[in-house]
Formats: structure tokens, C-alpha cells, sequence
């Protein structure tokens, strides 16, 4: 007697996602084409910008900064050391191509997930049908989501930005909820007892006292989409992740673990310098 799973209840639903895939290619691939286009010129845009800046007022740049976050030149000396070993061991213009990408997809984490995270705030059945939402979001494993992603855009730095997103959405939306949804509902009272219009309390009361949560959640999408440097770079986006890649494959470990602590020291620097804006926003 078999112990397998009886063929009469199998049902697979893998045809009607590929045709639904597929429709999409079809009904809407000029507009995807515009909005790969568009995000492509933005990325390149930026990674020239980065190119043209000379590598010692970037440096400059983030010392300043790290300063003006935390108050502390110690920190910002070792931040902006971080980043000079990085160009020491040659990986200065893989370190601008991260930059980029990590700073394109966490702009359209801010530009999607703030919004999004107030209207959670503000209409119970959206969080209700959003939250499960999100939760397959931030467990599905990133190679499944990559196949219709490949399939609508290509190969190349666009997929890696909307694979980025998808990944590093879900706590920016969460956090942003949670800060907004603990607010002592007596101060947004006194605000409309006082006149203030809805957008006049969500701008100067409720926002300003969410900011610490806001900016853990902006953190938390930065280091998500960090992670995600690696699996970009199998996709065609290049950066620091791709000498990881090309380490695994090669078997060069030296080369690997160089771009690992790069991505290491990258990381350090982004989280230090935002955890830092938080401290401020909660003083």
C-alpha cells in the first residue's frame, strides 16, 4: 500500500499564474517598457553622478553628515575611513553602482510605503486585507518573485530595483502603521479642536511624533535592500554583489570576502548615519 499523496487531489495553479504573466506582457508592455525606461534613466542618472564627484568630497560628504547626525568626529572619521577602504582595495566604482541602486529603491520605498503606511493608519479593512499582504512579501523567498519580474522587465538593473522593493517594502509599511497607530488619540483631538484640518494634523502632529518609528522602518529597508546586493547581481545588476557572485563561482575566496566586507563596511555606514537622524528625531 502507498504512503503517497493520492493524484486524485492534486490541482496545480502554476498555468493560470503563466497566463496571467503572460497577459500582462501583452496587454501592458509598452507602459512597463516606459516605466523600466524611466527608472533606468533615473539609475544611470545617478550612478554618473556619483562617477563625476570626485572621491574625497564624497568622503567629505559623509563625514559631514555622520556630524551633523550624531555630533561626533570620531564617528565621522571612521565612517568616512570605512568607505576609503573600500577604494583602496579597488572597489570604489562597484561601491557607487551599490549606492545607486540602493538609494533608487529605497526612494521608492519612501515614495510607496509612507502613504501606503497611513492609509493603513487611517482605514481598518486596508490593514485587514494589506497585512497578509505584506507578510507574503517578507517570506517568499526572493527567487520566486524574480521569475515574472525577469518575465515583465529583462535582465538588468531594473528587475534588481522592483526585486529590491518587493523585499524591502514591508517594514517601512509596518513600522510607519505602528507609529502612527500609537499617537495618544487626545493630541490629534486638541488639533482638531483647534482648527487643524486632516492634512494639518497628519503634517504637524501626527508625522513629527511617528518620525522615530518612520526612520527605524527607513532603516530597516535600507538593510534589506543591502541584502538583496547579491541576489541583484545574478540578475544583471552590477555593484559589489557581483564580485561576490563571481567569487562563489570562481572559487576565489580572497575576491569574495573582499566584496563582503565591503557591502559589510557600506552597510555600517548607512545604518550609523540613519540611527543617528532617528536619535535626533527623538530628542
Amino acid at each position: 500500500m502507498s504512503g503517497g499523496f493520492p493524484e486524485a487531489l492534486h490541482f496545480s495553479f502554476a498555468d493560470a499564474v503563466n497566463r496571467f504573466v503572460d497577459w500582462l506582457v501583452l496587454a501592458y508592455g509598452d507602459q512597463l517598457r516606459n516605466v523600466s525606461d524611466g527608472l533606468l534613466q533615473v539609475l544611470v542618472g545617478l550612478e554618473n553622478l556619483l562617477r563625476l564627484t570626485p572621491w574625497w568630497l564624497l568622503l567629505v560628504i559623509v563625514a559631514l553628515m555622520t556630524w551633523h547626525a550624531s555630533r561626533s568626529i570620531t564617528r565621522a572619521l571612521v565612517l568616512s575611513g570605512l568607505l576609503f577602504l573600500i577604494g583602496v582595495v579597488g572597489l570604489w566604482d562597484k561601491l557607487l553602482q551599490t549606492c545607486a541602486l540602493v538609494l533608487v529603491s529605497t526612494g521608492l520605498c519612501v515614495l510607496i510605503g509612507i502613504p501606503v503606511g497611513i492609509l493603513l493608519t487611517s482605514r481598518p479593512l486596508a490593514r485587514k486585507l494589506l497585512m497578509p499582504v505584506l507578510d507574503v512579501m517578507q517570506t517568499l523567498p526572493s527567487f520566486v518573485y524574480l521569475i515574472p519580474v525577469l518575465m515583465l522587465f529583462g535582465l538588468g538593473k531594473v528587475p534588481a530595483i522592483f526585486a529590491t522593493l518587493i523585499y524591502a517594502l514591508p517594514p517601512l509599511i509596518r513600522l510607519t502603521e505602528l507609529g502612527l497607530s500609537q499617537i495618544d488619540p487626545s493630541l490629534t483631538q486638541a488639533a482638531h479642536g483647534l482648527g487643524a484640518s486632516r492634512w494639518q494634523r497628519l503634517r504637524r502632529v501626527q508625522l513629527p511624533l511617528a518620525m522615530p518609528s518612520i526612520m527605524a522602518g527607513l532603516n530597516q529597508s535600507v538593510m534589506m535592500a543591502l541584502s538583496m546586493v547579491v541576489v541583484a547581481s545574478m540578475i544583471g545588476a552590477r555593484g559589489l554583489g557581483e564580485d561576490v557572485l563571481a567569487g562563489i563561482q570562481t572559487l576565489n575566496v580572497g575576491k569574495g570576502v573582499e566584496a563582503g566586507l565591503a557591502i559589510v563596511a557600506l552597510a555600517m555606514v548607512i545604518d550609523r548615519i540613519s540611527q543617528a537622524y532617528g536619535q535626533v528625531r527623538r530628542g
